[in-house]
């Protein structure tokens, strides 16, 4: 999603279904060319964004609270405008985005029955986490379109990019390993184990363990026993740098040798032991493979300087009108 996006527009789905006392209000507070928004839509999204920042330590203040109101008016008036400038084939795009994001998650979780226990700990079905994510993404793919109409990244641009930001191509070392993990929190609430059966985990881990030493495949002990959804399909394995992991995890597996098997390793997550399968030295990416995400992220960049100035064409071409003086609009005779 463009960075400019982000400023101009709220995209969480947990606002898009919001219910508050408010919801029932069907006034408006700002018309346009094509979209109205009821003063129900702008309650729901403002008592959420206050729960969900009082929930996270950030209350929002008394006196910045009719500025937030304005600014989430201004969100849902774009929102509206972006919406209403979709083609179809931005809502295919935008569903083909979700439901690959849908797959990719149910993939991590391991199993269908994690997958839906993720699924409820949401609070929402997985209809409503698809509409409210469809909500969300279809007015940035629009966005996205029309800021990256006639912007084009030649191979030439590409290739100075390169030679001219040789440090953003340097790969360092990293390690290709793998890891069981036999967790120590609640999968949903993610709260610690009580002690006893952590201690049960701990036995565990050191049961594998002591399997795997004595030469059982450790891949295969991984897809059996690791609760990490992430890689036990694959063996347990990951490649990675420095700082990608939590500190433990990383500290013992950079210290391996090729083919060792760490000591128990606890982190926030649990008990792990991990097999270093191979350490990749440093090296410098080819252009080859580098170039298709530099014409990304160039086509990105160019996106992001037009975007303002599109936003505020399409501001001029919907004749906004805030009805509500006290959120910006005139007031009444």
């Amino acid at each position: 999603m463009l960075k400019s996006l982000k400023t101009v527009i709220v995209a969480l789905a947990s606002f898009a279904f919001a219910t508050t006392l408010y919801s029932q209000t069907n006034d408006n507070v700002a018309t346009g060319k094509g979209f109205q928004v009821k003063r129900g839509e702008l309650d729901d999204l403002y008592v959420t964004y206050c729960a969900r920042g009082a929930a996270e330590g950030r209350p929002v203040p008394d006196d910045q609270r009719l500025s937030l109101r304005s600014n989430l008016l201004q969100h849902l008036i774009l929102r509206k405008i972006l919406t209403e400038r979709a083609t179809d084939e931005d809502r295919k795009k935008t569903t083909d985005l979700i439901n690959q994001a849908i797959a990719d998650s149910r993939a991590r979780a391991g199993s269908e029955e994690s997958f839906e226990t993720q699924i409820k700990a949401t609070g929402q079905t997985l209809d409503q986490i698809r509409s409210n994510a469809f909500i969300e993404q279809l007015p940035s793919n629009v966005l996205l379109r029309e800021s990256t109409k006639g912007a084009t990244v030649s191979d030439a641009d590409a290739k100075k990019y390169y030679d001219d930001n040789p440090d953003k191509f340097e790969q360092p070392e990293r390690v290709h390993a793998a890891h069981i993990l036999i967790m120590t929190q609640d999968p949903v609430t993610k709260q610690p184990l009580p002690a006893e059966k952590k201690k049960e985990k701990e036995k565990q881990i050191k049961e594998i363990r002591e399997r795997a030493l004595k030469g059982e495949d450790f891949g295969k002990l991984a897809k059996e026993f690791s609760d990490d959804p992430g890689s036990k399909d694959k063996g347990g394995e990951y490649t990675f740098g420095r700082h990608e992991m939590v500190p433990e995890f990383e500290a013992a597996a950079f210290s391996l040798k090729t083919n060792q098997i760490s000591d128990v390793v606890e982190t926030q997550y649990g008990y792990h032991i991990i097999k270093l399968i191979e350490k990749i030295p440093g090296s410098k990416v080819d252009f080859a493979k580098a170039e298709p995400k530099i014409k990304e992220a160039l086509t990105q960049q160019a996106a992001e300087q037009a975007a303002p100035a599109y936003l505020d064409k399409i501001r001029a071409d919907a004749s906004i009108v805030v009805l509500d003086p006290d959120l910006g609009g005139k007031a009444k005779n």
